[in-house]
């Protein structure tokens, strides 16, 4: 009896391990499958949801290019200004631009491009203003066309660019997430395996208490008292690491919430808008004004995904840095000069002061990041009051101050002014058609050059953000 209750004992804890291995396993690898998962397909497309505005984009552009270079000749036919294409538009590796003219009566007048795609129908085989894809001798095209006047005279304007280029950027970043997704779910199942073997056995009363823990109970605790020294410290790491999954829950938590937020209301407006326009017939005008609203919601949607696909890019150590030796204030002039018809608007002005600073930074990221500051200081400064841009050496590194006369932003938000989706004044933020996300990315740009980014704002006392940088050089 003695041995056969001793058989029994031993044999208990077996069973009880290879069950607690079993559940380990199973839970690891479904977690990680699906962050995995779900990361990986949310990423390819997004990413393939930019190639295709990116084309878009691209298409509407030659076009207006096209109208704006298009002159009558001395016979009264349309003509290319001097210098068109070949300094206006830019070649993309792999790809190529063609612009076409026609007559109403279905002549091509004019053609213009780096490739001919010998499109077989008429462009208005299909609605003005949309861009449409073909598949031709030459490949993949993206095509648009537009009814212009000149000189007293209809013409039409066709521009079609390569989707080659743009298909294979997606083909290959859908086969890099999928070998990525692959290998990682193999390398999660060993390590979960082998994590989940080295927890049983000697660990019976911890695991034990352990399965009662759930994603709903993470503010419990194991207890930790007996079992050996090595058993204790485990206990306490394992509680420690619950409560930093307690506050990462919270903040994902947090995080949702906010994105659902933030993507549900250009939802809501963008559903409101269309049932609105479906009640009763209107006028072209009217329709027009629908789609016009209907492009705004859907920009600012657009606007949100592009920034949250950079950081999480960013954060995931996926984007490829450009430094090079940039000086700071004429990056600013850029800026400022881009962004000068939103000041002139609202009869602001916005001045740039300092003289040269140079310093290694990405040229792009940089830009996007002061575009943001400088954009923001234009929104929430009144009409007629003055956005100042200075660029500065202070000790070892390099500064970019934006300061405006706004209505200034309380202590005790500075805090929290560069988390996502995180607004002062959330409705005020999202009628100026802010996505929360413009200082995280600034946050993020600041972190990736080494430096840091500072607020100094009190209310009714207008707001200062300092991006300050370290001085290198990308060169000797």
């Amino acid at each position: 009896m003695p041995m056969r209750d001793d058989g029994l004992a031993s044999r208990t804890p077996s069973r009880s391990g290879a069950s607690l291995r079993t559940r380990i396993t199973l839970w690891y690898g479904v977690v990680i499958s699906a962050c995995l998962l779900t990361y990986s397909v949310t990423i390819g497309i997004s990413f393939t949801s930019h190639v295709r505005r990116d084309l878009d984009h691209r298409v509407h552009e030659d076009i207006e290019l096209a109208a704006r270079a298009l002159v009558i000749d001395d016979d009264g036919n349309p003509a290319w200004a001097g210098g068109f294409l070949g300094k206006q538009i830019e070649e993309e590796e792999g790809g190529g631009h063609w612009v076409e003219v026609w007559d109403p009566s279905g002549q091509r007048l004019l053609v213009a491009g780096t490739f001919d795609p010998r499109i077989a129908d008429h462009p208005s085989a299909h609605p003005s203003g949309i861009t449409h894809s073909h598949e031709t001798a030459s490949g993949p095209i993206r095509t648009m066309w537009k009814t212009i006047e000149l000189g007293g005279r209809r013409l039409i304007i066709r521009a079609a660019v390569s989707e080659a280029a743009a298909r294979d950027r997606i083909r290959s970043l859908w086969v890099e997430v999928g070998l990525i997704t692959l290998i990682v779910l193999v390398l999660g199942g060993i390590v979960g395996i082998e994590l989940a073997k080295r927890l049983v056995g000697p660990l019976s009363r911890l695991a034990a208490n352990a399965r009662r823990i759930t994603a709903e109970q993470l503010h419990e605790r194991l207890e930790v008292r007996g079992g050996g020294e090595e058993i204790e410290q485990l206990g306490a790491a394992f509680n420690a690491t619950l409560a930093r999954l307690e506050e990462s829950f919270a903040q994902l938590k947090r995080f949702t919430a906010d994105a659902s937020h933030e993507i549900r209301t250009p939802l809501t407006a963008l559903r409101s808008v269309g049932e609105v326009a479906l009640q009763g017939n209107k006028s072209g005008a009217e329709y027009r004004e629908v789609i016009g609203t209907m492009l705004e919601e859907s920009d600012r949607l657009a606007r949100l995904a592009e920034g949250l696909l950079s950081i999480a890019r960013a954060e995931a150590g996926q984007t490829h840095y450009e430094f090079e030796d940039l000086d700071l204030r004429t990056l600013a002039d850029g800026v400022v000069e881009q962004l000068g018809v939103l000041a002139e608007e609202r009869g602001q002005s916005v001045v740039v002061e300092g003289g040269r600073v140079v310093a290694a930074v990405d040229r792009v990221f940089l830009r996007q990041a002061l575009v943001n500051l400088v954009d923001n200081a234009i929104k929430y400064s009144q009409e007629g009051a003055s956005v100042r841009v200075r660029v500065a050496r202070t000790g070892g590194g390099a500064e970019i101050a934006v300061s405006d006369d706004g209505p200034g932003i309380a202590p005790e938000h500075h805090a929290r002014l560069f988390e996502r989706f995180y607004r002062v004044d959330r409705s005020r933020s999202r009628e100026l058609g802010g996505s929360g996300l413009g200082l995280a990315l600034v946050k993020l740009a600041a972190e990736v050059h080494g430096g840091r980014v500072d607020v100094e704002s009190n209310i009714g006392e207008g707001t200062t953000f300092r991006l300050t940088l370290p001085v290198r050089h990308a060169r000797s």
